[in-house]
């Protein structure tokens, strides 16, 4: 799968942090069971590699990613935990080069006109927009959609359950990213339930890119 396939698969991608190993699996199932199977694992505890290899090696149907990606030895390290993409919050020249170099396909961030014209030219077409409340929201993504119309984007940072049919009315929208899918209370006292619950409330959400 490249990225926009991996965006067209649904509406939105959780962005998880794991601090609990044992916590990996049974939270990705609880995703997978409400409909989410686009998930993004962020490198943000040490136990975020494990986390990624037992997801890919024991959730069906989860297609895991992981996020954070800021140093180019990152993209080795989650190939061989299994993950099938990656996600960075910006994008620097070593990123590309190492981007380029693997197999692992990349959701490059931006935060600028700038940042996209430089994301572009170096063979991107999707980017996330990060952090998109505090980049302008809505309206920054109208605004890009003018001269970048070939562009699209995963918008992440600041954005929730009421919020996202807000970003997904766009047509340069592909799908959003956000953590409201896994509170951290609910991942605290495992309640799993309660995840399939809000990934299930996604359903009716549908990207105007599509």
């Amino acid at each position: 799968m490249d990225i926009l396939d991996i965006m067209r698969t649904g509406p939105v991608i959780p962005v998880i942090v794991i601090d609990r190993l044992e916590d990996a699996v049974p939270l990705a199932r609880a995703l997978v069971a409400g409909g989410v199977r686009v998930l993004e694992l962020t490198l943000r505890t040490p136990v975020a590699l494990k986390a990624i290899e037992a997801i890919a090696n024991e959730v069906e149907g989860a297609i895991i990613g992981v996020g954070t990606i800021t140093r180019p030895e990152d993209f080795d390290a989650s190939l061989k935990a299994g993950a099938l993409f990656g996600v960075s919050p910006g994008l620097t020249p070593e990123l590309v080069a190492a981007a380029w170099d693997s197999a692992l396909p990349l959701l490059p961030g931006v935060m600028t006109p700038s940042d996209v014209i430089a994301a572009r030219t170096a063979g991107f077409t999707e980017l996330k927009l990060f952090p998109a409340q505090q980049a302008g929201g809505v309206g920054m993504l109208q605004a890009l959609s003018g001269p970048f119309p070939d562009l699209r984007f995963c918008p992440t940072g600041g954005i929730s359950g009421t919020t996202a049919a807000q970003f997904l009315a766009l047509p340069n929208v592909a799908c959003v990213g956000g953590s409201w899918l896994t509170p951290g209370d609910a991942v605290a006292s495992r309640d799993w339930g309660r995840i399939t619950t809000l990934a299930r409330g996604t359903a009716d959400l549908r990207p105007a890119a599509h």
